[in-house]
């Protein structure tokens, strides 16, 4: 029985432990694929923690001079003293097969941890105080591990390798190509070209001031990936999943004041245009999560989930600093909590293959300054924001702070929205506008007004 609940080789560990003890290059083989507490043995996993300390070091190895650091570790009677060692030089004639016994010890290291694992996952589960949510997310976090320790991916390519793999994506560039966009429309031609859409894998942050529109931006964002046929999940925890349905149809109907929907004081009409909206669009592939609890290691479970179902092309956060940033680490402090999540989105947003789109909440330098413009130094509470990002944009609407007159594009400021792109790892950065109705449920392209134009004309 024993040997089922914890599967082990411990003569399979003794032939790894005395080919790395007499080979020069066995340590190169295993180093990578091997750890100390992948081995059962107690005495076993000491020896193999100082190898791969003298290994990583640079130090020579033999018998001698692992005999030294043990004794140096104070292990070295723990393990059976030198006599011990020199028992497991004789278990083994080569390292011929060494790289084929680290993969088996691995895999029983990994049926341990798996067994482990789902033993406290059913106590969890029978234990009828522990929230059903946090147990569903521990399993995928065991999912997670169990999936990495067991991986023996191989991300080292040659050139010839990197070569064929680029000419392949950019095949498929070429062929998915609509009108030069590559990635998810974003919904305005000029950040389409800007951008090529939303490509995956990259992690876009859109910051602004509170009532800027932030949220009302996402959902413009997210409609436009569903129009497009982008399964778009959307993770809301500022707002319920039907105040954004609100917010969706008065976007998308044809005219209704928003400020009805609100107050209920409908007209007949716009009873009407409201329900054949929301027949319109509840045939988007776009699913809400309105959690007001959830952080990262939620989002990243529940979007895995989605994405092996073929059901998430796109995620949008709402917002990062109301993520819930439990870390399981103390003396933290918010900046390193916030930093900690924007990680988590980058890797999630990698792991994927999908766009991340994080919105978030600028400071309040950008009040100090005549026109109000934001800037990078403005992100909130952690520079790391910026550095994990691939594309960073900044919103900005001058007629909030009373400003008749936006300063670079000289447009007039009602109606005008601006996406700053501050930062584009993989492109150009610059201004781009939009046009916005008075209550933000409408956005589009930006058309100065006629007035406008004909007085500029040249």
């Amino acid at each position: 029985m024993a040997e089922i609940l914890n599967p082990h080789d411990a003569e399979l560990e003794e032939v790894v432990l005395g080919a790395c003890l007499l080979e020069t290059a066995a340590m190169t083989l295993v180093a990578d694929k091997l750890r100390a507490e992948m081995f059962y043995e107690q005495s076993h996993s000491e020896i193999f923690s100082a190898l791969l300390a003298m290994y990583h070091t640079g130090k020579r190895i033999d018998i001698i001079t692992v005999r030294l650091e043990l004794a140096a570790r104070g292990k070295l009677d723990a393990v059976g003293g030198p006599f011990r060692l020199t028992q497991l030089t004789s278990r083994v004639a080569s390292s011929a097969h060494l790289e084929q016994h680290a993969a088996i010890l691995r895999e029983q290291y990994v049926r341990r941890e798996a067994i482990i694992g789902m033993h406290r996952l059913l106590a969890a589960a029978s234990d009828v105080t522990i929230d059903m949510s946090e147990t569903l997310v521990e399993l995928h976090n065991l999912a997670d591990h169990l999936e990495g320790e067991a991986a023996f991916d191989d991300y080292l390519r040659n050139m010839d390798q990197l070569m064929q793999d680029t000419l392949k994506l950019m095949d498929g560039r070429v062929a998915n190509n609509r009108e030069g966009v590559t990635g998810i429309p974003t919904g305005l031609a000029d950040l389409d070209r800007m951008t090529a859409g939303w490509q995956s894998g990259e992690l876009v942050i859109i910051a602004a001031r509170p009532s800027i529109g932030k949220t009302a931006f996402g959902l413009h964002l997210a409609l436009a990936g569903g129009r497009a046929g982008k399964y778009v999940v959307v993770y809301s925890l500022e707002m319920q999943g039907e105040q954004l349905g609100d917010r969706w149809i008065a976007s998308a109907a044809a005219d209704i004041n928003a400020s009805h929907i609100r107050t209920g004081l409908m007209t007949a009409d716009e009873q009407q245009q409201a329900l054949d909206t929301a027949r319109e669009l509840s045939r988007l592939p776009v699913y809400v999560d309105d959690n007001p609890k959830m952080g990262m290691d939620h989002i990243r479970s529940s979007a895995r989930l989605l994405k092996s179902k073929g059901r998430c092309d796109c995620i949008i956060i709402d917002y990062l600093q109301l993520c819930e940033m439990a870390s399981g680490q103390k003396n933290r402090n918010r900046e390193q909590e916030v930093a900690e999540a924007s990680r988590k989105a980058k890797l999630m947003a990698k792991e994927l293959g999908v766009p991340v789109i994080l919105l978030c909440q600028l400071n309040r330098e950008c009040e100090g300054r005549g026109d109000h413009r934001p800037a990078l130094s403005d992100l909130r509470e952690s520079g790391a924001i910026e550095q994990d990002a691939d594309l960073v944009m900044l919103l900005y609407r001058p007629a909030v702070y009373g400003i008749p007159t936006e300063r670079k594009s000289k447009y007039p400021s009602e109606g005008l929205g601006v996406v700053i792109v501050a930062k584009h790892r993989n492109g150009e950065t610059g201004d781009v506008y939009f046009g916005h109705n008075a209550s933000m449920t409408k956005i589009g392209e930006y058309v100065p007004p006629l007035e406008w134009m004909m007085r500029n004309a040249k």
